[in-house]
């Protein structure tokens, strides 16, 4: 018997990523040559999108495209994912990531949005839970929040306070300190070091990632954001689903591009077993 994953509803941002390889990342004002250009899925909602997919979970992504030629190219990884789509479709341009990846794996991104700022109140399939980033206006978030059924989850990034009261809550240091609440279940990333489960603020697990050499971390938190999220879902205990959290973020980073980095479950699985 086939047992369905648990049904997630992302909103949030679709991007065409246009990603250089580099040497090093220029300082202001230089310029750097040499670069490998790649033009690649991605947008944060997007990504998460197409990881928990990856992991066994059942997704629509609520988002918002543009009419141009960048459409059909930002949207092939979900739809090679089997995400259903729920689009608006505007005038404005496709969203689009301009990315530096240097060769330590570190990253500059500047994001254009383009029809992802114009995402509005949205409405929301049937689902267990519902995703969000802060790639797309105050008003789609609000909505989603006030509309979700399930568990609401947040991936506070880019970084700027909000009021909705999420039941998980994943940031960064910096994003950490933008926050306007800090109750609930707040995962705390730390980059190589990790990454912190919260409860109120009380600590309630810790985790490390497995060894790997990082080439790129653009879509590394969206591995750990989605992987989070599908194991607690799926009813494993906190400190098992934060372990799988930071193997999935790993992987990530440790592959080239946001979209085809993203594993799957088996691919946590095996490095949780080789760690």
């Amino acid at each position: 018997m086939v047992v369905a994953g648990p049904r997630i509803t992302v909103v949030g941002s679709v991007n065409l990523d246009l990603v250089a390889w580099v040497k090093t990342l220029p300082r202001p004002g230089e310029t750097v040559t040499g670069a490998r250009l790649s033009r690649i899925p991605g947008g944060k909602g997007a990504n998460q999108a197409v990881a928990c997919a990856r992991l066994g979970a059942e997704v629509t992504l609520v988002a918002a495209v543009g009419r141009d030629a960048f459409r059909d190219e930002a949207l092939a990884g979900l739809i090679e994912a089997g995400v259903a789509l729920s689009l608006v479709e505007t005038d404005a341009p496709t969203g689009v990531a301009l990315i530096q990846v240097d060769a330590a794996g570190e990253t500059t991104i500047a994001v254009a949005p383009g029809a992802n700022a114009l995402l509005g109140a949205v409405t929301l399939p049937p689902h267990d839970a519902v995703l969000c980033q802060l790639e797309v206006p105050d008003e789609a978030v609000l909505a989603a929040w006030e509309g979700c059924e399930g568990l609401f989850c947040l991936n506070a990034a880019p970084a700027r306070p909000i009021a909705v009261d999420p039941d998980l809550t994943v940031v960064n240091r910096f994003e950490w300190e933008a926050l306007a609440r800090r109750d609930g279940l707040v995962a705390l990333t730390l980059g190589a070091e990790g990454a912190v489960l919260l409860d109120d603020e009380a600590e309630v697990a810790r985790a490390v990632p497995p060894a790997v050499e990082a080439v790129d971390g653009t879509a590394a938190g969206d591995a750990f954001t989605a992987c989070l999220l599908v194991s607690l879902l799926e009813g494993r205990p906190e400190d098992e689903a934060l372990r799988r959290a930071c193997a999935a973020g790993a992987l990530a980073a440790s592959r080239f591009g946001a979209q085809p980095s993203l594993p799957t479950a088996a691919e946590v699985d095996g490095a949780l077993r080789r760690a």
